[in-house]
C-alpha cells in the first residue's frame, strides 16, 4: 500500500464513478485526481451537473444508487497506515468508523439533514457517542462546548431547542458542531452556504475557516461561487461534465487561468460583481416627475403570538415603483422582503397601510380593497416567479400545460391558439418551441427557471415580482437569466420588484434599491449610491459581507450581526 506523506491526509487519484441507468451508463466522475493537505482547503468548484457532489460523496462512500466508484483509489492516512476507501464496502465497519470519525461532513441543507423532532443537542449526544466511547454525560458536556465553539449563544439553553426554532444560520452552525462531534482530520463542505444570506454566509464561512486552522484539518470545499472560493481555498480544482480541467493554488486560478471554462466561470462573477464593467444599459432612476406604476403607502404586517406578543414583519415600508423600471428589495433572511411582496400581492393580508395600482387608463386602485373578482384582475396585471424551479413547476403537467394554464384559467386562449401563444412565448424566454410536449424533469434548472418566466409572462402583465429567482441558479446560468429578463424588461416595458439577498446580483440587474432590516425599509437610492456609497451602518455591514471574487483583495473578517433574529 502507498504511503502517504505527512502533510497529505487524503489523495484521489484517477476516480472513477458511473451510475448505470436504464437506458445507458452515465460517466459521472472520471479520473479525478486530488490530493486534501492538513490545514490546507482545496475548493472544487463548477456548475450544477459537473461532478463535484458526487465526487465528495465518494470519499465517504455514500453515492446514491445506482452510482458506485468503478475505477481509482481514495488513499485515507491514518496514523502510520493508509486506507483506500474506495475498496471498502459501504456498510462495513471500517467504513463507518472512518464517517465522521475520520471524515466529517457538512451538508448544503441543514433542515433535511437534522431530525425535526429531536432537539440539536441530542443529535450532536448521539453523534459524539457514536464516534467515541464517552459516557452521556461527558458526552452532553462535550455537546455544549462543541455549540460554544461555532458560538451558539447560550448554548446549554439552546441545546434542547429543535430544529425549527433555529435560524438558518444556527441550523448550519449546529450542523457544524455535528461535523465536528468525532474530531475528523478531514472536513468536507458541500455548499455550506448556498441557502444563506451573504452577512450570515459570511460569518459562517469565517466560522468554518477558524476551526479548520484551530484544528489543523484538512478541508474540501465545494462550492460554485467564485467569491467564496476567492476567500477561503487554497487550491482550487475546476471540473466540468465529471472532469477536472484545471488545478493549481488559488493565485494562479484566478489570475492565470487557462481552461476557457475556468476564464467563463470567472467572467460571470465579475460581471456581476463589477456592473459598471459590463456593457448592460442600467436605467437612470426615474424622475419624480413620472407617475408610478404602483405605490406603497406604510404598509406593515404583524404577526402575534401567545402572551400578548406580536412581529413586525414589515413595518411602515413604502415606496414607488415606475414604469420600466428595476427596483431592489434586498436585506437579510428574516427581514421581511419575501412577506412585502407577498402583501403587494396581496397573498398575505395586511395589518396597516395600502397598495395603489395605477392603471394603463389612468384610473388608481387600491389594492388592499379589492374583492375576490377585483384582485383575480389585479393578478393579471402583476405577476410572480418563484425562487425555486424544481418546486414551482407541476412534474406531472407538459411545459405546454405549464406555461398556458394562465391563459386557460382566464379563458384567453385554448387549441391551436394557446399552442401558438405557448411557443411565442417559449421563443422570448430563449427556449426552443419544440420541447413543449416535454415534461420539467427533461430540462436543466435555468431552462425550468425560463419555464416560470414564460407562464409569468403569459398574461402580458405590467409588473413582475421576482422573489429570489436566481438564488437556486450557477453564477453563469444566473448571469443568462438576468440578461434575458433585462432584455425582456425593455421589450415588453415592464417594471421588476426583485427580492434578494445577493447584492452582486441587485448591483447588476436594478436601477434602484430598498434595503430592509427588521421589517423597516432602512434606505433607499440608486443602485450604485447603495452598493458604493450607503449611508446606513446595516447597508455597509451587507455590502462589507459579499466575498470579493479576487484572492488578493479579500473581504475583511466579517464581525457584525444584525440578524433579524439578534444571531444569524
Amino acid at each position: 500500500m502507498t504511503t502517504l506523506p505527512n502533510d497529505i491526509a487524503l489523495s484521489v487519484e484517477d476516480l472513477c464513478v458511473d451510475f448505470h441507468l436504464r437506458t445507458h451508463i452515465l460517466h459521472a466522475v472520471e479520473k479525478v485526481s486530488f490530493q486534501l493537505r492538513r490545514g490546507k482547503t482545496l475548493c472544487l468548484v463548477g456548475e450544477s451537473g459537473s461532478g463535484k457532489s458526487v465526487t465528495a460523496r465518494s470519499l465517504l462512500q455514500i453515492v446514491d444508487r445506482p452510482g458506485r466508484i468503478v475505477g481509482g483509489s481514495i488513499l485515507l492516512r491514518i496514523g502510520a497506515t493508509t486506507t483506500d476507501i474506495a475498496t471498502l464496502l459501504p456498510h462495513s465497519s471500517t467504513m463507518q468508523a472512518i464517517r465522521g470519525r475520520r471524515i466529517g461532513l457538512i451538508f448544503q441543507e441543514p433542515m433535511s439533514s437534522l431530525s425535526p423532532v429531536h432537539s440539536i443537542g441530542s443529535q450532536i449526544v448521539e453523534a459524539i457517542r457514536l464516534h467515541t466511547n464517552m459516557k452521556k454525560k461527558a458526552a452532553r458536556n462535550r455537546m455544549i462546548e462543541l455549540l460554544r465553539q461555532v458560538e451558539i449563544p447560550n448554548a446549554e439553553e439552546m441545546a434542547n431547542r429543535y430544529t425549527f426554532e433555529f435560524s438558518g444560520g444556527m441550523r448550519q452552525r449546529a450542523m457544524i458542531a455535528m461535523a465536528l462531534a468525532g474530531d475528523p482530520d478531514i472536513l468536507i463542505a458541500d455548499e455550506p452556504t448556498t441557502a444563506l444570506d451573504v452577512t450570515t454566509q459570511a460569518e459562517i464561512l469565517d466560522l468554518i475557516k477558524r476551526l479548520q486552522v484551530e484544528r489543523g484539518m484538512a478541508m474540501l470545499l465545494i462550492t460554485h461561487d467564485m467569491g467564496v472560493v476567492a476567500e477561503v481555498a487554497d487550491e482550487v480544482a475546476v471540473m466540468r461534465f465529471g472532469r477536472v480541467v484545471e488545478h493549481g493554488p488559488v493565485d494562479a486560478i484566478y489570475h492565470a487561468a487557462m481552461h476557457p471554462y475556468t476564464r467563463q466561470l470567472l467572467a460571470s462573477t465579475v460581471k456581476l460583481t463589477h456592473h459598471a464593467e459590463t456593457s448592460q444599459p442600467a436605467l437612470a432612476p426615474p424622475p419624480t416627475s413620472s407617475k408610478p406604476v404602483l405605490s406603497v403607502r406604510n404598509l406593515g404586517k404583524s404577526f402575534g403570538f401567545a402572551g400578548n406578543k406580536s412581529l413586525k414583519a414589515v413595518d411602515d415600508a413604502s415606496f414607488d415603483l415606475y414604469p420600466g423600471e428595476n427596483l431592489g428589495i434586498v436585506g437579510e433572511s428574516g427581514s421581511g422582503k419575501t412577506t412585502l411582496g407577498r402583501l403587494i400581492l396581496r397573498t398575505v393580508e395586511p395589518t396597516t397601510g395600502k397598495v395603489i395600482y395605477h392603471s394603463k387608463d389612468g384610473a388608481e386602485i387600491e389594492v388592499t380593497g379589492l374583492g375576490r373578482k377585483s384582485l383575480r384582475d389585479f393578478h393579471r396585471e402583476v405577476r410572480l416567479v418563484f425562487q425555486d424551479p424544481f418546486a414551482s413547476l407541476n412534474p406531472r403537467m407538459t411545459v405546454k400545460e405549464v406555461i398556458g394554464d394562465p391563459l386557460i384559467v382566464n379563458g384567453l386562449a385554448k387549441g391551436k391558439a394557446l399552442e401558438e401563444r405557448v411557443a411565442e412565448l417559449m421563443r422570448l424566454v430563449d427556449l426552443d418551441p419544440m420541447g413543449m410536449e416535454r415534461y420539467p424533469h427533461a430540462f436543466s434548472g435555468g431552462q425550468r427557471q425560463r419555464i416560470g418566466i414564460a407562464r409569468a409572462l403569459a398574461l402580458e402583465p405590467r409588473i413582475i415580482i421576482a422573489d429570489e429567482a436566481t438564488s437556486a441558479l450557477d453564477v453563469s446560468i444566473r448571469s443568462q437569466i438576468l440578461d434575458l429578463l433585462l432584455g425582456i424588461r425593455q421589450r415588453l416595458n415592464l417594471s421588476f420588484i426583485f427580492i434578494s439577498h445577493d447584492i452582486s446580483v441587485v448591483r447588476y440587474f436594478c436601477d434602484r434599491v430598498a434595503v430592509m432590516h427588521r421589517g423597516k425599509i432602512v434606505e433607499l437610492g440608486s443602485s450604485e449610491q447603495i452598493c458604493t456609497a450607503p449611508r446606513e451602518a446595516y447597508t455597509k455591514s451587507l455590502i462589507s459581507a459579499v466575498p470579493n471574487p479576487d484572492p488578493r483583495n479579500k473581504r475583511m473578517l466579517h464581525r457584525h450581526r444584525f440578524s433579524a433574529a439578534g444571531n444569524p
